[in-house]
C-alpha cells in the first residue's frame, strides 16, 4: 500500500476538502482525487461519501484513516530511530509552535541550534494550540509547543511561565489600576485570539468562574493587529506579560490581571512511550540551558 497515498487522504479528512489538501501535499486536486480513488480501488470499498461540495468518512474511511494516522507515525518514528544511528550529523527535528509567543522563546534558540548542529534539518511546523496537539497525536511532529496542562498521553518539559496582563487603551477609565480581574472587566469588550488558540480557553474559563459572560468584539491571529485594535479603542485585550512588554508603546497601558489559574505556562511536549529522537533530545536541552533566566518585571 502506497504510503503517499495515505498520507494524501488522511490531508483530505484533515483539510475537509480535496482542494485545501491538494495545497498541503503541493499536488492538483485532480492528483489528490486520483489518490484517493486508487486507495478505494485497491481495498474494494468506498472512504468518502461525497454531499455536494463535502466529503464524509463512511465505516471504512473511519477505519482506513485511523489505521492510516499509525502506520504514518511508525514511519517517521522508524526514520527518527536511524537518524539516531548517524548521532547529530544527520536528522530532522520535526518541530510544532504556535503563532502566539514563538518569536521571543524560539528564534534565539534555533540560531545556536543551527550552529550547533549544522546538518540536522529543521521541519517546522505552525498551527494554534488545537491543530498542534493533533499534529503531536499523529505523529506529524515530534516536539509541540503547548500550554500546560497538557493530555495524559504526552510528557512534558516546561518552558516559560508568564501571568497575562490586561491591555487597554491609553486614557481607559481602568488604566490606573494597579491590577484588574474580570469583575472589573465585566462590561468591556473583549478582543481575542482566533478560534484554535489555547489562551482564549484560559480567559473564557476563568470569566465563567467570575459568572462573567464578555462580550467579544474581535477576534485576530496577529498580535499586532490585536495592540493596534486596542489602540483604536475597540476593545481591551490579554497577553502574556513578556509579549505584553514586546509590543508596548505610548497608545496602550498594561496592568496585570489578579485571576487564578490564568497564567500563560508553555511547554515543549512528545508522545508518551514513543522513540524521543537525537535532534528532539538536543532541543529540549538547548530550552533547558536558554529559558533558565530570571523573571521579567512590569
Amino acid at each position: 500500500m502506497n504510503l503517499r497515498a495515505l498520507r494524501t487522504f488522511v490531508e483530505v479528512v484533515r483539510q475537509g476538502g480535496f482542494s485545501q489538501a491538494a495545497e498541503v501535499v503541493s499536488l492538483t486536486q485532480s492528483s489528490v482525487s486520483k489518490a484517493v480513488r486508487t486507495l478505494e480501488d485497491e481495498l474494494g470499498v468506498p472512504l468518502l461519501s461525497r454531499i455536494g461540495h463535502r466529503s464524509e468518512l463512511t465505516d471504512a474511511g473511519e477505519i482506513v484513516y485511523r489505521r492510516a494516522l499509525s502506520l504514518l507515525a511508525e514511519r517517521r518514528d522508524m526514520i527518527d530511530e536511524i537518524d539516531d544511528l548517524r548521532g547529530l550529523k544527520r536528522g530532522t527535528l520535526r518541530l510544532g509552535l504556535p503563532p502566539v509567543g514563538c518569536g521571543v522563546l524560539f528564534a534565539q534558540m534555533f540560531v545556536t541550534y543551527r550552529e550547533r548542529y549544522p546538518n540536522i534539518d529543521i521541519a517546522l511546523t505552525e498551527h494554534g494550540s488545537k491543530r498542534l496537539r493533533e499534529c503531536l497525536e499523529d505523529g506529524e511532529v515530534e516536539l509541540a509547543a503547548l500550554l500546560l496542562p497538557v493530555a495524559d498521553h504526552f510528557q512534558y518539559q516546561a518552558v516559560r511561565k508568564e501571568p497575562l496582563v490586561v491591555v487597554l487603551p491609553a486614557g481607559h477609565a481602568l488604566a490606573k489600576r494597579k491590577w484588574l480581574d474580570f469583575t472589573a472587566l465585566a462590561d468591556a469588550p473583549f478582543i481575542l485570539f482566533e478560534a484554535g488558540f489555547a489562551l482564549n480557553g484560559i480567559i473564557m474559563a476563568a470569566c465563567e468562574r467570575k459568572g462573567v459572560a464578555p462580550r467579544v468584539t474581535a477576534r485576530s491571529g496577529q498580535i499586532d493587529f490585536i495592540v493596534d485594535l486596542v489602540t483604536a479603542g475597540l476593545g481591551v485585550a490579554f497577553l502574556p506579560r513578556m509579549l505584553a512588554l514586546k509590543h508596548r508603546h505610548p497608545g496602550i497601558v498594561l496592568v496585570p490581571l489578579r485571576e487564578p489559574q490564568t497564567d500563560w505556562h508553555i511547554s515543549l511536549a512528545w508522545r508518551s512511550h514513543t522513540h524521543l529522537s537525537s535532534a528532539a533530545r538536543a532541543w529540549l536541552d538547548l530550552a533547558r540551558e536558554v529559558h533558565g533566566g530570571p523573571a521579567v518585571t512590569l
